[in-house]
Formats: C-alpha cells, sequence, structure tokens
C-alpha cells in the first residue's frame, strides 16, 4: 500500500464527509495519513492522535499553602549538602539523640520480629500507658476505645479536623499560629478564622477578642500551649475564662495540642483543656512523642476524646494510613515507662532548652529596635524585628517584611531562620533552639555582624 503523509491543516481541507472521521475534539493530533489498497481502487484514512491530559488539581488542594518551616529546612539541607556552612535554626528538631531506653526497644521489637500491623488504633498495651499517663500527669480519664494512636501528632490534628467540620464551619485559630493549622482547615473545606494576638500580652488570646469572633459556623478552636512558635503558655485563669465562653456554643469543640507540654520552664505549669469543668465532653487533647522525647523520625502521635468523636478519627485512619508502626510504639510504650513527664532523661534537656533560651533572649536583648516576649515553654523565640523593616542593604536591596529578612539573613549569615509570616505575624521572626549552645553561639555572632549592615528606620 503506497501512503501519503498529511499535516493537521492540509487534513481540513480535504473533502471527506465529516461523520467519516474520528472525533479529535479531546485529543492532540500526532499524524495523519492516507494509504491506498494494492488495487489501487480504494483509499482508507489512518488517524494517530493521544488524548489530552487533564492537568487540573483539586480546588481544596490548590488553596492549601506549602510549609513553609519545611521548605526552609529544605533549602538549608540542600545548601549544607553543596557545601554552605549553613546553621539551620528553622526546624522545631531537638538535637539530642532519642533516649537510650527508647531506642533499645524499638531494636527489640525488630529483634523479636514485632514488625507486623498492629490495630488500626495502636496496641492495646500502648493505648493502656497513655490512658495511665493522662490520668497520672493530666487529670484526664480515657478508656483504650477513645484514644487513637497515630503517625505523629499532626496526623491526629489533621483527622480531627476532618472528623468534625463540614464546607461553611468556622477554625478559630489564635495567631501566631502553627502554620499547619488554617491549611488543614482549608482541607476539611472549612474557613481558618484568625484571631491576633499581642507580644505585649505574651502572644495569649483574649477572651474577649474570641467571644466577638464566634457565631453558628464556629466548629472548632486550636490551642496550643505551650505555643509554637511563641513559647507561650496559657495560665490556668486564662483558659477558665476561655471556657467559660466555649460553654456557651453548643457547637464550639476545642482541639488542645499539647506536644510540647512536659517542655515548660518554672514557674509556669500545664493545664490541660480537657481537665476544665465541662470541656472533657467537647475536647480533642492531641499529644506525641517527637519533642519531649527527642522521637521526631518515630512519626508516633495520639488522640483523646470522647469515643464517637475519636471513632471518626480512626475511621478516617483505617481508610487512610491504617495503625502506625509496630516498632514505634514500642518504642513510645518505653518512653512512656520512663517516669511522671519522662523523668530525669527528659528533665536533663528541658534544662539544656532552658539554659538555651537564657543565652538567646540575653544576646538578642544587647539588639537595638528587638521586641522580645519570653518564651515559657516549648524551644523557640519569636522576636519582633519590625523596626528593621524598611532598611536598604546593597547589593540586596528592600528588607520590607519578615521573610526579606530571612532572606538576607540566610544570604549574608548564612543561618535559617523562619519569617513570621508564616505563622501569621509579619513582624516577626521564628529561631528555634533545639540546638546545641556552642550553635546558637555561633549563629548570634553571624546574626549581629549581619544586622549591623542594616540601620533601623524607626531607631534613626
Amino acid at each position: 500500500m503506497e501512503s501519503i503523509s498529511l499535516s493537521s491543516s492540509s487534513f481540513q481541507s480535504l473533502l471527506i464527509p465529516p461523520k467519516s472521521l474520528p472525533d479529535l475534539s479531546s485529543s492532540k493530533v500526532h499524524s495523519i495519513s492516507m494509504g491506498k489498497s494494492w488495487s489501487g481502487r480504494s483509499w482508507s484514512l489512518r488517524v494517530r492522535s493521544e488524548a489530552v491530559v487533564d492537568p487540573s488539581i483539586s480546588p481544596r488542594v490548590n488553596s492549601v499553602k506549602p510549609s513553609k518551616t519545611v521548605a526552609i529546612t529544605d533549602l538549608a539541607t540542600s545548601l549544607v549538602q553543596s557545601g554552605v556552612p549553613i546553621i539551620r535554626l528553622a526546624a522545631g528538631e531537638p538535637d539530642f539523640d532519642t533516649p537510650e531506653a527508647i531506642a533499645q526497644a524499638g531494636m527489640n521489637a525488630i529483634r523479636d520480629g514485632y514488625t507486623r500491623y498492629t490495630p488500626n488504633a495502636g496496641t492495646l498495651e500502648i493505648r493502656k500507658a497513655i490512658c495511665h499517663k493522662l490520668q497520672e500527669e493530666n487529670g484526664l480519664e480515657y478508656t483504650p476505645d477513645q484514644i487513637v494512636v497515630s503517625n505523629g501528632a499532626k496526623q491526629s490534628i489533621m483527622q480531627a479536623v476532618l472528623a468534625v467540620c463540614s464546607p461553611g464551619d468556622e477554625v478559630i485559630i489564635p495567631a501566631p499560629y502553627w502554620v499547619s493549622y488554617p491549611e488543614m482547615a482549608r482541607l476539611a473545606d472549612a474557613t481558618p478564622v484568625i484571631l491576633p494576638t499581642e507580644l505585649s500580652d505574651n502572644f495569649l488570646l483574649k477572651p474577649e477578642n474570641l467571644a466577638s469572633k464566634l457565631n453558628e459556623k464556629s466548629r472548632l478552636l486550636i490551642l496550643c500551649s505551650p505555643s509554637n512558635p511563641t513559647g507561650s503558655v496559657y495560665p490556668k485563669e486564662l483558659l477558665e475564662e476561655i471556657a467559660d465562653i466555649v460553654r456557651e456554643h453548643p457547637r464550639l469543640l476545642v482541639l488542645s495540642d499539647e506536644i510540647y507540654e512536659h517542655i515548660i520552664y518554672h514557674p509556669a505549669k500545664h493545664t490541660s483543656f480537657a481537665s476544665l469543668p465541662g470541656m472533657w465532653e467537647r475536647t480533642f487533647t492531641v499529644n506525641g512523642f517527637s519533642k519531649a522525647f527527642a522521637m521526631t523520625g518515630w512519626r508516633l502521635g495520639y488522640i483523646a476524646g470522647p469515643k464517637h468523636f475519636v471513632a471518626a478519627c480512626g475511621k478516617i485512619q483505617s481508610q487512610f494510613t491504617s495503625g502506625a508502626s509496630s516498632i514505634s510504639q514500642k518504642a513510645g510504650l518505653a518512653a512512656l515507662g520512663l517516669g511522671y513527664a519522662g523523668g530525669e532523661t527528659v528533665s536533663t534537656m528541658v534544662k539544656a532548652f532552658q539554659e538555651r533560651r537564657d543565652f538567646l533572649l540575653k544576646s538578642f536583648g544587647e539588639l537595638k529596635g528587638v521586641k522580645i516576649s519570653k518564651p515559657q515553654g516549648a524551644f523557640y523565640l519569636f522576636l519582633d524585628f519590625s523596626s528593621y523593616y524598611g532598611s536598604e542593604v546593597e547589593g540586596f536591596g528592600v528588607i520590607n517584611g519578615s521573610d526579606s529578612l530571612c532572606r538576607f539573613l540566610l544570604e549574608k549569615a548564612q543561618v535559617a531562620l523562619v519569617p513570621g509570616d508564616a505563622f501569621g505575624d509579619d513582624t516577626c521572626i521564628r529561631i528555634s533552639y533545639a540546638a546545641s549552645l556552642p550553635t546558637l553561639e555561633a549563629a548570634v555572632l553571624k546574626i549581629k555582624e549581619a544586622m549591623s549592615q542594616l540601620r533601623s528606620p524607626v531607631l534613626a
């Protein structure tokens, strides 16, 4: 058979009845050819095409912003791998190794062949241990069927938001906030409602501001104490005032993120929101092992709450990831066995964190124009550098916000920090002091040297 090749444009000019042509409306034409039979009496038409792929992404996903802390941490890591000596103070990850007793429990689990699936909600033994911990340390009574163990506290929070929020519901989030809270609300088709707080109030939510924002759409209030990114700790008296307001709104639930509960500095004390009168029935208590026990890579957290709410979280998990790692659960069991609040092992780490905090407070207190709220927990310093906004640096440009300031410090000081706009407060930057004291000392010297190139327009 002889054949001739035709372009798409020449094909359009052929006098061929339209109904005899293939439907090419959703296809990309690669080539068109006509072939003549050996007898020379007939022609055949051949069209080679490929369906055009729809490149669209779900509007729900398009509405979500990527995590800036993860992005900056990944950038800093890639720079280090390429030979640039970046000091990384962006990630909220303790520099301590996982305590030996915990690591040994994980290794024993592997040696003993404890490497298979566990029940979706977690093994009975770890859920019993979590119940004991919550009763002894937090004054909260739960049964194992009111606990779901997940692949990190982050998963627990996401599942809680999905379990109770419907399209149009509002999630109330005090700012500064952990970067993931608003995006989790958006993934659930809910609307994040941000309530700004002030450095002068130690970034604590004012009850009257909360009351002014609540309505029939308000479904979930997220509280984090001790706080990421500010290190603020809610005193019991303030939580009681918030509980009085919550009690007036039947639809309103509370998610209490207590992942930093053991990293707290005297005289501050931790209070679980669910322990307040009338709050157990409407509170999700979320905690985990990553921060206090230096177990970030083990990916283990949990949620506790009324059975019907927690069962909904478990249902999501059963179709999402199934249960947490069997090995990590054995390690978590060992962590809970270290004693009240992690015993001496955790206490030693907290003392180191406090020493680092005090060093940074003194060091940055020497920088003119920097405003500081003294952290009472966690391992972050949230510093107000806004007096330097408007400064112009030759070879860099204008410092016009927290993002450009952090880019300036990454470039000039080779220190990776997180801009405050990621946490809902552009006046500040976040420094993680989950790094050794010598590392922090080196970082402060570099930051001060870089900042000496800036003139504070406010102070000038």
